[in-house]
């Protein structure tokens, strides 16, 4: 098949992208059969990441497959913050990880990390495994999740919550909201149902110093510093334009706080 056709064929499909997209399905495909199986599949609306088995995230390539939630390049900001913040030999958590794309990205800035990854998702368990090869990914809910000897120990808990409000969902893409496990998207009435069990959760679990990080909208900004403030954490909120993205930090008071 000519790539200008396949280039046409996506862009009357509505994919925005239509010629970057050409050029990664022409190169996975190992045959004309394989090429007309993947545009026909994308056409009919299935990711594009899903259809090439990967997604660049943060200057790696993280393996993704049917089921998966795909990690949103905004995220890298979670990840530039949550680096940020992170010392040699830390214990660090990446919560509702999905493929594992932040802990992996973390793990490339600050090697030597101590890092677990955790979702409730058995599909999404087994590709983060697989992005993080010798890092315990553990399966459940949240914090029940995780290893009870972290609890009071957890230097940075990135948490990528869902935080499209259930109303929303409808709204959003096709590739989305047809393909992706409704855990990693829907963040309640409000979009902050998780993020509030999280924020509940995390001074149980974070060290001394420590510090929770988690992506939400400019809506919601206010509901999240009022649910951080309340549980004894204190917030900061991190915007990036370029990306659209906004990351809300939670600090824990180190023991010199009293």
């Amino acid at each position: 098949m000519d790539v200008a056709l396949v280039v046409d064929r996506l862009r009357a499909a509505g994919c925005v992208f239509a010629e970057d997209e050409a050029e990664l399905l022409v190169a996975e495909a190992a045959s004309p059969g394989r090429l007309e199986d993947l545009v026909r599949r994308r056409v009919a609306g299935e990711p594009l990441e899903h259809l090439v088995g990967w997604t660049a995230f943060d200057g790696l390539r993280i393996a993704v497959g049917a089921g998966v939630f795909v990690p949103r390049r905004r995220t890298e900001l979670l990840v530039r913050e949550a680096a940020a913040l992170i010392r040699p030999g830390a214990v660090v958590v990446d919560l509702c990880c999905g493929s594992g794309a932040v802990g992996a990205a973390l793990l490339a800035r600050q090697p030597g990390i101590d890092l677990h990854a955790a979702d409730v998702d058995p599909v999404a368990v087994r590709c983060a495994r697989g992005n993080l090869p010798g890092v315990p990914v553990h399966e459940g809910d949240l914090f029940a999740a995780l290893p009870a000897d972290l609890r009071g120990r957890v230097d940075v808990l990135a948490a990528n919550v869902p935080y499209v409000p259930t109303t929303a969902l409808a709204l959003m893409p096709p590739e989305a909201r047809d393909h992706e496990p409704r855990t990693a998207l829907d963040g309640g009435d409000d979009g902050l149902a998780v993020a509030r069990r999280v924020i509940d959760g995390a001074p149980e679990w974070l060290a001394p110093g420590g510090s929770l990080l988690f992506e939400a909208g400019t809506a919601q900004l206010p509901a999240a510093v009022a649910a951080l403030t309340a549980a004894g954490l204190r917030p900061r909120v991190v915007a990036d334009d370029e990306r659209g993205a906004t990351v809300v930090v939670g600090g824990r008071g180190s023991r010199l706080d009293g």
